[in-house]
């Protein structure tokens, strides 16, 4: 009788016990999800950097099949992000996007895939051209998730008119400045369309949590210099490793 008692007292205590450890590991599940998510997709952007893609390689992922329905893309959470950890797929880079003032360096895929928004900035319209009509670009915001993170689009809370945007197919660099920010509802399509003899830019991402509202960064095209004559400035800001941790 006295065995059957301890073995029942031995029983509940390792039930107990294995609680005790599952409740912690969620614990730790909970606090660290995010920094784990945040580190993934640096890591996985930084794989996409200009430097790992031939300009072939950028010609021919521009004719790629991907969705350009953006009202389909989902928030980022870290179920999303581990899945598609062990799920790596080639994704269609087209360029990259850096904008110096704000610790933006970035790659540019074509469309906007759900996978392809974790690591950099899509592209919204199929036909669209760097250096020509209104060049548009999508990206997620973490503000809210995270503090102090300038990791994917977060920085454009911090734009400013005046600043510089450079984007690159590795063919050319392309120059614009940033002339007016705005947050708008999503419906309001029209802000990704074309302008009658303008060649601008527009960067769009969430301006909150629930994605009630999107900011818009409308740039004007400045100049166009060939990528093999790249100026200092412009070497640097393609150089930048992606996503770095920045208090503004």
């Amino acid at each position: 009788m006295k065995r059957q008692e301890k073995g029942k007292k031995k029983k509940r205590r390792w039930i107990v016990n294995t609680l005790i450890v599952l409740l912690f590991l969620v614990g730790l599940a909970l606090v660290f999800n995010k920094p784990i998510r945040n580190m993934l997709i640096a890591m996985n952007s930084n794989r996409y950097q200009l430097n790992n893609i031939s300009r072939e390689k950028i010609k021919k992922n521009q004719e790629a099949d991907v969705s350009f329905d953006f009202d389909a893309v989902r928030s980022v959470d870290f179920q999303a992000v581990l899945a598609n950890q062990f799920n790596r797929q080639p994704l269609p880079v087209i360029g990259g996007i850096a904008i110096p003032d704000l610790g933006i360096n970035l790659p540019i895929f074509r469309g906007v895939g759900n996978t392809s928004l974790l690591y950099g900035a899509g592209t919204m319209k199929p036909e669209q051209v760097m250096g020509q009509g209104n060049y548009t670009l999508a990206g997620h915001n973490m503000t809210g998730f995270s503090s102090d993170l300038s990791i994917l689009f977060t920085p454009l809370t911090h734009a400013k008119d005046g600043m510089t945007i450079y984007i690159t197919d590795k063919n050319n660099i392309y120059q614009y400045k940033i002339t007016k920010i705005n947050v708008v509802t999503p419906d309001h399509v029209e802000v990704l369309n074309d302008t009658p003899g303008k060649t601008e830019i527009t960067l769009v991402t969430c301006a909150d949590v629930e994605a009630t509202h999107r900011i818009i960064v409308h740039g004007v095209f400045e100049n166009k210099t060939p990528f093999t004559k790249a100026t200092d400035s412009m070497v640097s800001a393609f150089s930048k490793r992606y996503n770095q941790i920045r208090n503004f």
